[in-house]
């Protein structure tokens, strides 16, 4: 009976330290030299995973950058990895396809932009384009398109006195690219002033970066996070069970213990996770990783992405079975975003 008690602490022991943080952040300039170090080039990630680089588009108009610690997740010698399938770019990305537009979300058109640097789509809430950049250029962003160039992080100004002067906004939603490429300086001091504005009462940040660049999470970052008047949400980007590993949680841990909501969008890839299964094994994960799945997106059709696409019938056959086989705090709200529109368009109840 003791030996069976001793093996049933010491399983326990283990797992606590599977899922605990050793500590609660990276060296603060850890995650600049590993994005320094990424990976740049299709043929270079083919090679380094052990793929044909052949079979790559070797000079794409939009170019690949995939952090080494991302590509470490990656199986080896398998050209069908589905965290791969997401970065490499393809042949098929030259493609042209008939409904297939550089903006599918219209993102560009006259009303949805309120100063530079600020798109308002639904009531309530304002998206700030904090940043162009990003740790990750995903195949199917739908923002591959968007002319960074015209919402500058020096046009942020602007954008912050727009919010300020509509009252009607009380959430802002930084995104970009993608927000946490912004040192600790900057955020910190983009946040210092959202947090002046009276009307606004939550900070939502959108990021793919605890997933790709877990050392971006910083103690600097997390102090931010603590220290914030507004709540915060931070909406992360998985696709995959295999994206999620020791570091995400570690970082995710750690968001999690500084007060951050913390919930998953993602997007429904063909070729990627376009099976009932791997999004049973994603919610769970995710639920282990401290995440509440929160969307999963239909992919839009952005110009060079057609290969990703998954239709409405197939979709909504694997939504039935994550609604059997899941709890429904677990099942995230299978949507497509529709231009023009006051919310996300529900595809099933």
């Amino acid at each position: 009976m003791v030996e069976y008690v001793a093996i049933f602490l010491a399983i326990q022991i283990e797992a606590a330290r599977m899922i605990t943080p050793i500590e609660s952040a990276w060296e603060p300039d850890l995650w600049r030299r590993e994005l320094r170090h990424a990976i740049r080039s299709a043929r270079e990630l083919a090679q380094s995973i052990g793929v044909d680089p052949d079979r790559a588009l070797q000079e794409p108009d939009f170019p690949v950058l995939v952090p080494r610690g991302f590509a470490a997740r990656m199986r080896y010698g398998d050209p069908d990895d589905p965290l791969l399938k997401q970065v490499l770019a393809l042949p098929d990305e030259n493609v042209a396809v008939d409904g297939f537009v550089k903006d599918p979300l219209h993102e560009t058109v006259d009303g949805i932009s309120k100063a530079p640097g600020l798109l308002q789509k639904y009531k309530g809430r304002a998206l700030m384009i904090a940043t162009g950049g990003c740790a990750v250029h995903c195949r199917y962003c739908f923002r591959r398109n968007f002319p960074y160039n015209e919402h500058t992080s020096a046009a942020l100004r602007p954008a912050i006195d727009a919010v300020a002067q509509d009252a009607s906004i009380e959430e802002v939603i930084l995104s970009g690219g993608d927000p946490l490429l912004l040192d600790d300086q900057a955020l910190a001091s983009l946040i210092a002033e959202l947090s002046e504005i009276p009307h606004l009462r939550r900070l939502r940040i959108h990021s793919r970066i605890p997933v790709v660049l877990p050392e971006r999470i910083t103690q600097a970052l997390l102090d931010l996070v603590m220290q914030c008047r507004l709540r915060v949400v931070v909406v992360v980007h998985a696709n995959h069970a295999n994206e999620l590993d020791v570091s995400t949680a570690r970082a995710l841990a750690a968001l999690h213990d500084a007060g951050a909501w913390l919930l998953n969008q993602s997007v429904l890839l063909a070729g990627v996770n376009a099976s009932a299964p791997i999004q049973y094994a994603l919610a769970h994960k995710l639920f282990e990783q401290k995440v509440m799945p929160y969307y999963l997106h239909m992919p839009d059709r952005v110009a060079g992405t057609h290969h990703f696409y998954v239709n409405d019938n197939e979709a909504a056959s694997i939504y039935r079975q994550m609604q059997a086989e899941l709890p429904g705090y677990l099942v995230a709200k299978l949507v497509r975003e529709v231009p023009g529109e006051s919310a996300k368009k529900l595809l099933q109840d």
